[in-house]
């Protein structure tokens, strides 16, 4: 039987869950990809589970399954998705022409959310490779997320940088999830077993990165660089559950982006029928 295809985000927001994840045993094959990769490759089943942009799900949630408790969300700043503008607040861009990263999902509909619904806008979108100095070429604004995001903080001063998820909490008071563990639905249906085990392998290695955070900072700080007071904090404003909090937040994001047009109205969200004792803890 093929190994049971798993995606991998190929950003450090992800190492909480991964640097403790054990992929021997069941035999599962790691895929490390961006987001907008997975989520193409989940939709043509190129892959068979893995951490996909929320919105994405929302897209296909007749196709998929969610692994419960599992997550990326943030109550608040999200510490890697953020806006570069020159100066300006996201109030002062409803007409403006933004650059949108390539690399995303949820995040540029979020935007499209906050822009468009809570500040009545409508803005030029033009979608590009991310690289801030090219998109600040093009436009009056640019959208990088993960890696790209930190990196763009670190080495570009003097533009004002505005996270999304505190716009987002400003806005609503509730939590975001910018990305969730989806299963495609044949995979659900034909290999529980090996699903169940995985599962327990995601929830033991979340628990890990929890109690011992410190080989995980030395990993970021060793793929990106930056102190070891800058992941630190970047890690403790990340959530990695699914829970009644960060659903709430979520369905709200489904709502207003059903009312832009931009999802059907009737996203069902579907957790992952796991044998009994596995579920949330």
């Amino acid at each position: 039987m093929k190994p049971i295809r798993v995606g991998k985000i190929a950003f450090t927001n992800i190492l909480p869950i991964y640097h403790y994840f054990d992929d021997r045993g069941t035999e599962v094959e790691l895929i490390p990809m961006v987001p907008s990769q997975l989520n193409r490759g989940m939709a043509a089943g190129e892959i068979d589970l893995g951490p996909i942009s929320s919105f994405a799900y929302a897209e296909n949630y007749p196709h998929f399954v969610l692994m419960p408790d599992l997550s990326i969300s943030a109550m608040g700043p999200v510490g890697s998705i953020f806006l570069f503008t020159r100066g300006k607040e996201l109030s002062e861009l409803r007409h403006a022409r933004i650059a949108l990263t390539n690399t995303s999902a949820s995040s540029v509909n979020l935007l499209r959310v906050l822009l468009e619904k809570f500040e009545g806008g409508s803005p030029d979108y033009v979608t590009m490779p991310p690289c801030l100095d090219e998109m600040m070429k093009e436009a009056d604004a640019a959208l990088l997320i993960g890696d790209d995001a930190i990196k763009a903080l670190w080495h570009h001063s003097g533009y004002r940088v505005l996270d999304l998820g505190e716009e987002w909490h400003k806005y609503t008071g509730l939590s975001m999830t910018f990305a969730v563990w989806a299963v495609r639905r044949e995979i659900a249906e034909t290999r529980m077993e090996e699903l169940a085990e995985i599962y327990l392998r995601f929830m033991k290695a979340k628990e890990q990165g929890r109690r011992e955070p410190l080989p995980v900072i030395r990993e970021a700080m060793r793929q990106l660089g930056g102190e070891r007071d800058f992941w630190t904090k970047y890690y403790d404003g990340l959530c990695y559950d699914l829970r009644e909090q960060q659903l709430e937040g979520l369905k709200t994001y489904y709502r207003y982006a059903a009312e832009l047009g931009l999802l059907s109205s009737d996203v069902e969200i579907c957790m992952l029928d796991l044998p009994a004792g596995l579920g949330m803890r």
